[in-house]
């Protein structure tokens, strides 16, 4: 069966079985990761390049390791080995900024999110993923204050490019189909 029961009264269970509220900064966090990796899912209906299918599969495969980094309340119960953000999922992430990057024209303005379907999409994926880390960082800064365990740094720098993968993920959509960027009119004098 689907369904348990235990979470009817507004708490569920982290790593290793500690019940907390449903609205813990923890489940926050780790819940809009969650949220990010059903995005990302859209946006792979949208991709026309198997290598940017590739690159988006692998990311919600890591998304999945950063949410099981986050359920886990390391004052509690150990980190295990597969959820550990490593240096090689940032390093991988960073290639594929850097290899999209190198094909697109300078940026010059500030973009406005839009352009085509799979373009926008991407830009709410990366609105999503800057959620994502104000609320880790919300999350690490309530540890801090309570002397707790604090959230790794490799978890933040992952969700750090993982938006600036997406930023430039939405303009090689873009310029894939022949789509003139949105630039914005600054209106601001």
């Amino acid at each position: 069966m689907i369904y348990t029961k235990t979470g009817d009264k507004g708490t569920t269970s982290l790593v290793g079985g500690e019940r907390v509220s449903k609205n813990d900064p923890r489940l926050e966090s780790y819940g809009t990761v969650d949220e990010l990796n059903s995005q990302l899912g859209l946006l792979l209906t949208y991709l026309e390049t198997e290598e940017d299918a590739a690159v988006v599969s692998q990311v919600q495969n890591d998304l999945f390791v950063v949410g099981g980094y986050l359920a886990t309340d390391q004052d509690h119960t150990q980190l295990k080995a597969q959820t550990v953000v490593s240096d090689g999922m940032l390093e991988a992430l960073e290639e594929a900024i850097d290899a999209i990057e190198n094909t697109l024209p300078p940026l010059r303005a500030f973009i406005l999110p839009g352009g085509t379907r799979g373009a926008a999409v991407c830009h709410v994926c990366r609105t999503v993923c800057r959620r994502a880390e104000r609320n880790i960082v919300a999350l690490n800064s309530e540890l801090a204050e309570k002397g707790k365990h604090q959230i790794d740094a490799n978890v933040l720098r992952y969700i750090n490019r993982l938006s600036d993968f997406l930023f430039v993920l939405a303009r090689k959509i873009n310029i894939i189909a022949n789509k003139d960027e949105i630039i914005w009119k600054k209106s601001c004098k």
